[in-house]
């Protein structure tokens, strides 16, 4: 007997053992695979957060401002608005890159020395020059963006789309110390742009703001009000039960099907602007909804009943227990789930997408109704993008984005520690 009792306690402790050694594998896999996933995040996106900028000496010289000018009278007879306003700050980005680059006679090196600078250094410029009036009769160094292929190569080595004389400028310019890395504040206060290394997400920042404010508006009052009215007011019946289980079916339907509901009746029906951050709220607050009901009501539960029968017992009636008693004491439950609520719609894609949030926004919104975009979206858009400068756009933009939802969740866990009760 004996015997027996201890075989079979060495094939539980086995089993059990297995168990642990396959708990412990599954635990392993998972963080593995996690840093793996953060570290080639992080790898590609965190050399986005600084660009390479060029050193231009540009002249602002009376005879060079009447050279690229389409005035020709005197210059000191213009106000400075007027010069700004017929000066060619192209011809002047191309006369800085020639004298730059005086020691090279060949027309084709020259050529590749335009290709080094990028496109937008005329607005840079331009935009300098007209934030700084006191550059007139004096040449100024100006730091602009290099070209989305030369940053690449500087910051990866990649040197597949650069001419070889490119590529020898390029090193050259660097070991003199005229190419240099900067942090990228455009990165969040510029919108998007066809051209990556102007790129930046603050138009999706600010419709992600946008469209938080507005789903929370529709979402929070009107989930927690049902959450109430069901478990402390509505009577037991078929049509309770009905709604119940609608409510936990319609927290695991696919997001899309909010988009197609989104798109029927904001878009086709109430004709609401379209690609606005007031639809895409809208949207998001159907999507939310049923989360913030089930959170609530579960904090609801887990009061004791004690509390509502003490107030019964003094005369409270039904609206005076939940205002003054089960609401404060479920704020702690309500807030926790509204902000997983909140990181859930965050990280949503698929139901914008319906809407039309793809639409490419250059500017940032001023309201509700202006057209806009998210975060998640501006990162769907980038990394479809051919051009490999917004390969890194969308990593950085992919950090960005789980550094919100990261710390809205630990906020979360932080509020419920802190505010948590044991009954």
């Amino acid at each position: 007997m004996q015997n027996l009792i201890k075989k079979n306690l060495d094939k539980r402790y086995k089993k059990e053992a297995l168990f642990k050694k396959m708990g412990i594998f599954s635990i392993s896999f998972c963080i593995l695979f996690l840093v793996i996933f953060l570290g080639t995040i992080v790898f590609k996106g965190h050399k986005a957060f600084f660009v390479n900028k060029i050193a231009l000496e540009v002249d602002f010289r009376e005879e060079s401002i009447r050279e690229n000018s389409n005035k020709k009278e005197n210059i000191g007879n213009l106000s400075f608005e007027e010069i700004a306003n017929d000066l060619s700050f192209v011809k002047l980005v191309r006369k800085s890159i020639r004298e730059k680059f005086s020691e090279y006679k060949d027309p084709q090196i020259i050529n590749s020395a335009y290709k080094i600078v990028s496109d937008i250094a005329d607005y840079r410029i331009q935009k300098s020059f007209e934030e700084n009036p006191q550059f007139i009769n004096s040449k100024q160094l100006i730091w602009v963006e290099v070209s989305s292929k030369v940053d690449v190569y500087l910051k990866y080595n990649i040197s597949t789309s650069l001419k070889n004389e490119e590529v020898s400028i390029i090193n050259n310019l660097v070991k003199k110390g005229e190419i240099k890395s900067f942090f990228n504040y455009g990165f969040f206060t510029s919108s998007d742009s066809r051209e990556p290394e102007i790129a930046g997400i603050s138009a999706s920042l600010k419709g992600s703001f946008y469209t938080m404010i507005i789903f929370l508006i529709f979402a929070f009052p009107i989930g927690v009000a049902s959450a109430f009215y069901l478990e402390e007011i509505a009577k037991k019946s078929k049509l309770n039960d009905l709604i119940e289980v609608s409510i936990n079916n319609l927290a695991a339907i696919p997001s899309i099907i909010y988009g197609l509901l989104g798109l029927t009746v904001y878009l086709q029906f109430m004709n609401l602007p379209r690609s606005s951050s007031i639809v895409a709220g809208m949207t998001l607050a159907m999507l939310v909804l049923p989360v913030i009901i089930i959170a609530t009501r579960n904090t609801i539960r887990s009061i004791p009943h004690s509390i509502k029968d003490a107030a019964m017992a003094l005369g409270a009636s039904k609206m005076q227990i939940i205002i003054h008693h089960l609401f404060p004491l479920s704020i702690p439950g309500i807030m926790t789930g509204t902000i997983l609520a909140v990181s859930r719609a965050l990280g949503e894609t698929a139901p914008l997408l319906m809407i039309g949030m793809v639409a490419f926004i250059a500017d940032s919104p001023q309201n509700f109704y202006e057209p806009s975009t998210v975060l998640p979206v501006q990162i769907f858009l980038w990394s479809d993008s051919p051009e490999i400068g917004f390969a890194e756009k969308t990593s950085a933009a992919i950090l960005v984005l789980l550094t919100f939802l990261i710390a809205f969740n630990l906020f979360a866990i932080i509020l419920r520690k802190k505010f948590e009760r044991k009954w």
